[in-house]
This record gives C-alpha cells, structure tokens and sequence, in this order.
C-alpha cells in the first residue's frame, strides 16, 4: 500500500509531457523571436568563414564537422590533428582550407628518416663570410600540413614542440619567431601500425582538436563519384580561389579573443575537467591546457554562428574534440572497448549545465 502511494506521488511530482512540450516550443519561440545586438561587429568574419566552407564545399562532399572544426582551430590560434583512415580526404581538405587562404603553404611529408633539421633548418658554413648563415626549414610558413606526423620517430615529433605552442624556434642559442597567423595540420592513419610511432601524451596535448574523419554515406559516396567524373583531367585546386589575407585572418583571431564568456561559464568549463580528473574510468584527466583549449574553441564557435557571447551549447561542442585525445581510459575498460568519446559524453550529462 505505501509502495503505491510513493510510487504515485513520484508520478505526481513529474511535469506532464505535454506541460513540457508546451514550455519547451514556448521557450524556443520567444529565443528565435528575440534580437541579439552584438557588441562586436562580426559579419565580416561570418562572411569569410561562409565563402572559406564554399570554396572547400566546391570538391569536398559531406565532412561539415570536420571543415568546422579547421576553421575553428584557424579562429582560435590552434592546432588539429586530423585522424581517419587512407582515402577520406584528410589531406585534400588540409591543402583545399590552405588554398582558399592567402597566407604560406608548407606541406611536409613524414618519413622515418626525416630529421629535426630538415624541419625547423640547419646552420650552413658560409665560405665567402666565413660564417654559420642559418637556413629555414619547410616549417617557416603560415599553414603547415604534416601528412602522415606518426611515420617520423620520437625526435623529430619532439621537433615541434616548442614551435606549436610558443611559435617560435630555438637553435644554436638564436630564437627565430614565426610569423602570425600559424597553424599546423597534422595527418594519421589510426588503422596501419607497421612503421608508425605512436604519438606521445605531450605531443598530442599540443594538438587543440584531434577530429575524426569517417566514411561518407552512400548519397556522399555517388556524389563524389560524380564530382570526380566530372572533374576529367583538371586539378581539385584549381577550383579554389584564394581570398583571405594573413592580416585579415590576425584581425578575426583577435576578434575571436574579445568573445564574452560569463563567470559561470568558466565555472562550466573547470567543472568538466575537474570531473575528468576524478572519473574512474579515466587513468589520466586533463590538464589546464584543456580547459584553456575549450575556452578558446568554444569563443571560435561562437563567433563563427555570428554571436559575441559564449553558450554553454559551445562548450559541449567543444569538449569531445579538445578532450579525447588527452584522457587515457584505464585498461580494464579499454579492454571492454569503452572510448575516451563515450567516457566524456557521459561527463557532460552528469555535470550540471549553467542556466
């Protein structure tokens, strides 16, 4: 008897479904109704990354994520690591986002025999001086591309370290800075393993987004047949009209940077770190580079949707490209084929959003 009477007073705390319904379509008139006036005028940028996904959209069918995820990462002065297997258009995409962009191309091409010197440069014995002149490697340009970063051994990884997070290089006791904006786009098979290098936790903490590129579906698949037919012997960038300028790209940068985020937003953003921290499941949590990283990204999309102010639908954008590669799930639930993915969706249900 009182199990039925807990049992229907539960029922009776619930809302009805159709109470909220009603005040969910309400709640999401009134948004769509209101007028937002932007502190920061941000239709150029909105204009830019608009005409950036047509120019890439002219030869890359489907992988909107992924084409967003770049642009953020230019937006927010980071670095992506994009991971799929051969043949999705990885580094298509890369040299297509690179085409469209006014700025300097290096692309670099990952071997086991590479080098550090054959990326940053060497010191060359000059026989008219009689001096040491220093020359700049492949990694002196705005958007580098490192296709296939796993294929080249732990030291010449190790080469980047200091470049992709202070922008600039040391060697022989001389710091040579790197010209802004600078970005670097790096490529992995997670299927091959014969030849590779895993990638060390430092080198990925580097890397803002590491982005999943899957298969198309079938409707992609006949389009890109079509595209491809279609194309005869022309080059893919041919299509590609390059438009936006290395200074425009550092005005939108520090556009992107005025962004305006709430306390309790912040508050958002170390809760879901702090959690990953604490989790389980989860053998390392991530760092306050990662909270960093999610503040950063979740101002780029932001800005990108043409709003001067941080959501906390942002922030949860934002999390499972900054934060999966920087958690490590314990064995004992790697072995139950649990992924880092799945581990941080569950982190963002549980801890509460910020009204």
């Amino acid at each position: 008897m009182d199990e039925n009477r807990e049992s229907q007073d539960h029922q009776d705390f619930l809302p009805k479904s159709d109470t909220i319904s009603s005040i969910d379509s309400s709640a999401l008139d009134d948004t769509n109704n209101l007028q937002f006036q932007n502190r920061l005028d941000l239709t150029e940028l909105q204009q830019s990354v608009n005409k950036i996904k047509q120019e890439v959209g002219k030869i890359i069918v489907g992988q909107k994520d992924m084409v967003d995820m770049l642009i953020a990462s230019l937006l927010a002065k980071g670095h992506s690591l994009i991971e799929g297997v051969p043949g999705v258009a990885k580094t298509v995409t890369a040299k297509l986002l690179a085409k469209s962009l006014s700025v300097g191309f290096s692309r670099i091409q990952f071997t086991p025999d590479l080098m550090p010197s054959d990326i940053l440069g060497t010191s060359v014995f000059n026989l008219k001086t009689t001096e040491f002149e220093f020359k700049k490697g492949p990694i002196f340009s705005n958007m580098i591309l490192i296709d296939e970063i796993n294929r080249a051994p732990a030291k010449t990884q190790a080469a980047l370290f200091e470049v992709m997070e202070e922008q600039q290089i040391t060697i022989d006791g001389n710091k040579f800075k790197l010209d802004a904006p600078f970005i670097v786009l790096a490529t992995q098979n997670p299927v091959e393993q014969e030849g590779t290098y895993r990638l060390p936790e430092a080198q990925l903490d580097r890397f803002l987004f590491k982005i999943d590129v899957n298969y198309p579906n079938l409707d992609e698949e006949i389009e890109i047949l079509s595209r491809e037919h279609e194309l005869k012997d022309k080059l893919k960038t041919d299509a590609i009209t390059p438009f936006l300028t290395g200074d425009q790209i550092v005005k939108y940068q520090n556009l992107v940077s005025q962004i305006v985020v709430e306390k309790h937003l912040l508050k958002y953003i170390a809760e879901l770190i702090v959690a990953t921290r604490s989790n389980q499941f989860l053998y390392l949590g991530a760092s306050p580079r990662a909270s960093i990283a999610i503040l950063k990204s979740s101002k780029a999309f932001a800005a990108m949707a043409g709003r001067d102010f941080v959501t906390p639908e942002d922030i949860k954008r934002a999390a499972i490209p900054v934060l999966h590669h920087r958690v490590i799930v314990t064995p004992e639930r790697e072995m139950e084929g649990v992924s880092s993915k799945q581990i941080i969706k569950q982190i963002i249900e549980t801890v509460e959003i910020p009204r």
